[in-house]
């Protein structure tokens, strides 16, 4: 058989650079990367990134992505270079410049960092060098695709189900939206007045819209959750936002999800939040602990995620080298 190729996307800055058909190809390559994990160095494609070098540039704190993509590099046969963000992002050249530099050394870069500006300025300076987007204050397409793998695995079947989503029309929420658009997942986001997904963001799910999925926003958390598969909520501060956490506090009060809320969802309705959390706030320790939580299974999915979506955009598959076709999954 021919080599498949990899998916035809240079980079992964939103869920929309992929096409649904490829998003749900990635999201079933994760699921059999999960599966394959316990065969160690004997997984089908634990040499597929030999010889590929993989930068991190990350300009925000992380915990779980830093590592998980540190290790998804590493188990695909992968090179990680570590790269300084007050030296990579603008502050001593041009970014396109550093992007053309680095463009010469590694195959990818992945970045996390607080404008999607700087994504975009990467990936336009260089025709090769594929970028990342590991977050942004605009979105967080990763933490989607590990996602939308959780609910697969709890729920089946996604099409049709309810997604409810209680707090800030963040990036979290935007690439929520994103991806479960594509996933025929209708979603109900509840946020305070003011601080509601943002116009484009609600036109764009519309467009990727498939199976009759549908988005819908309210400002009353419980009419959001009422009849919902999952709920799902953020902080109410996010990174970069700090000096609004007090005002922020007072806004959202009424969107902690806690048990009353949760009474309103589908029985057995899973809870999900991308972490890190806060008890107490957006959450209450009763909920976060409880047999509905999921949230560590979102946290491990973003391992299986991130390798898949490496091979996508990095690595022409071939079934006689493991076994499968990314064109197969």
């Amino acid at each position: 058989m021919t080599p498949a190729t990899a998916a035809q996307r240079k980079d992964f800055l939103s869920v929309l650079d992929f096409d649904a058909v490829d998003f749900e190809r990635c999201v079933r390559l994760a699921a059999q990367l999960k599966q394959d994990r316990t065969l160690v160095r004997h997984a089908p494609l634990a040499d597929a990134l030999e010889g590929r070098h993989v930068g991190l540039l990350f300009d925000k704190p992380s915990l779980r992505t830093r590592t998980t993509f540190e290790i998804a590099v590493r188990e695909l046969g992968g090179q990680v270079v570590a790269l300084q963000p007050d030296v990579a992002l603008g502050q001593r050249e041009p970014v396109a410049d550093v992007a053309r530099n680095l463009e010469r050394w590694i195959d990818a870069v992945v970045i996390r960092t607080f404008s999607q500006r700087v994504l975009v300025d990467f990936a336009a300076a260089t025709r090769c060098l594929h970028v990342v987007n590991a977050l942004t204050d605009e979105e967080h397409p990763c933490q989607a695709l590990a996602d939308m793998l959780t609910l697969q695995e709890h729920l089946g079947q996604l099409r049709g189900r309810t997604l409810a989503y209680v707090g800030d029309g963040n990036n979290v929420a935007t690439s929520l939206a994103h991806a479960a658009a594509m996933a025929g997942l209708h979603v109900h986001m509840a946020s305070p007045a003011g601080y509601e997904l943002p116009d484009r963001v609600v036109q764009q799910a519309a467009n990727a819209s498939r199976f009759g999925s549908r988005l819908r926003l309210f400002n009353e958390p419980a009419d959001a959750v009422a009849g919902a598969d999952a709920v799902y909520t953020d902080a109410w501060t996010s990174m970069g936002r700090e000096s609004e956490a007090e005002v922020r506090r007072r806004v959202f009060a009424a969107y902690q999800v806690n048990e009353e809320l949760m009474a309103h969802a589908r029985p057995g309705a899973l809870f999900m939040h991308c972490l890190p959390a806060h008890r107490g706030e957006e959450v209450t320790a009763e909920v976060f602990e409880s047999e509905a939580s999921v949230v560590f299974d979102q946290a491990e999915n973003r391992l299986h995620g991130q390798k898949a979506l490496l091979l996508m955009l990095l690595a022409p598959i071939s079934s006689a080298d493991c076994g499968l076709r990314i064109a197969d999954l």
